[in-house]
């Protein structure tokens, strides 16, 4: 059974910073994507980053504030959020896909396995 377990979440003031843990068991993803969707209350869940087979995306919002990084020795992806803003207010999702894709992935539907998710609160 597979299971994606994240961690890091919190409540943290605008500017500050956080690092999301997302700990993958029961297969490995080495040749796919690990990544991190986010939804914020009312609205569509939406693409922040992903390692896809060692190559690193991140959604035009996100840049030069957060930076995605895949431990394959733990079957784990991080996603460290600098400068965080009261916008990036959202429960996090890790998302994990085990086939490999010449097309990054970063659409929800090109994902095979979630998360339980884990709250980011930014306070301005």
């Amino acid at each position: 059974q597979v299971q994606l377990v994240e961690s890091g979440g919190g409540l943290v003031q605008a500017g500050g910073s956080l690092r999301l843990s997302c700990a993958a068991s029961g297969r490995t993803f080495t040749t796919g994507a690990m990544g991190w969707f986010r939804q914020a209350p009312g609205k569509e869940r939406e693409f922040v980053a992903t390692v896809n087979a060692g190559n690193k995306y991140l959604a035009d919002g996100v840049k030069g504030r957060f930076t995605i990084s895949r431990d394959n020795t733990k079957n784990t992806v991080y996603l460290q959020m600098n400068s965080l803003k009261p916008e990036d207010t959202a429960v996090y999702y890790c998302a994990a896909r085990w086939r490999y894709s010449a097309v990054v992935p970063t659409t929800k539907d090109s994902y095979d396995y979630w998360g339980q998710g884990t709250h980011v609160t930014v306070s301005s």
